[in-house]
């Protein structure tokens, strides 16, 4: 009998133990609940007061919407969204009250993860943009120095006859520009129907739809083109601040200096 109830008091103080957990995460839970549902409904109607539907429509977003077989238009569900991240940090706070460890780390290794595939996304694309930057920067500085080269007779009569420094050098420097954009403008001309990109073509294979993946790909094209056309149009006035002084002089000697290393 003794040995009975001493088991039975010993579950008495364990359930006795857990209770208080369970109470405080059953509370946390029924409050995160409802916290969860009143910012949802702030996110609702905030997004209906900017008119968040007719934004995503321009931009596609109810088409990606549709494609996951959701009938919940971009409003809500970005408020589903909003909502079930709220529940995850709520199971998340519920979990540590019951001393759910393991909970904790496998959603701490799943978040953990975010950054990482975030970071490898951001380093594809700016590697593809800054390959194709650096090209560009190259050829224009190769064009401006071997125009300025070929022309310094005239653009140091130009400066001793009056001319700033900048009518001086702005043929060179159109030329320049010119020729550091032209690998991006072949590039946008034959994409799609000469070359494939490789962007584009992995995600057809990967299953996604043609036009879709066209898009993604016209978006990258923008932004190699954009990131070309400034940083070409950065090196040649790099160039030319390097090349002409401020009291309109052409230190020309950079450039001899530079041939005759060659």
């Amino acid at each position: 009998m003794n040995e009975l109830w001493d088991r039975l008091q010993a579950g008495a103080e364990q359930i006795g133990t857990v209770v208080p957990a369970l109470l405080g995460a059953g509370v946390i839970l029924l409050t995160g609940y409802f916290l969860a549902r009143q910012i949802q409904r702030w996110a609702d109607d905030t997004l209906k007061r900017l008119d968040f539907n007719r934004m995503a429509a321009a931009g596609g977003l109810d088409e990606v919407v549709v494609r996951t077989g959701s009938r919940l238009d971009p409003v809500r569900a970005l408020g589903k969204l909003i909502f079930w991240l709220v529940m995850l940090v709520v199971i998340l706070l519920a979990s540590t009250a019951l001393g759910l460890e393991s909970v904790n780390q496998m959603f701490g290794t799943m978040l953990a993860f975010i950054p990482t595939l975030i970071a490898a996304i951001v380093i594809v694309i700016l590697g593809m943009i800054l390959g194709n930057t650096l090209t560009g920067v190259s050829l224009a500085i190769e064009r401006m120095t071997e125009a300025l080269t070929a022309r310094r007779d005239r653009v140091e009569m130009a400066l001793a006859l009056g001319a700033t420094r900048w009518e001086a050098a702005r043929g060179p420097a159109r030329q320049a520009a010119r020729a550091g954009m032209i690998p991006t403008l072949n590039q946008m001309a034959v994409v799609g129907v000469v070359s494939l990109p490789g962007m584009m073509t992995g995600q057809v294979l990967a299953g996604q739809p043609p036009l879709q993946a066209v898009r993604y790909q016209i978006v990258i094209m923008f932004l190699i083109a954009a990131a070309s056309a400034m940083g070409t149009v950065a090196a040649v006035l790099l160039t030319y601040r390097r090349l002409f002084s401020a009291d309109h002089r052409f230190n020309a000697e950079q450039l001899v200096e530079r041939t005759r290393s060659r």
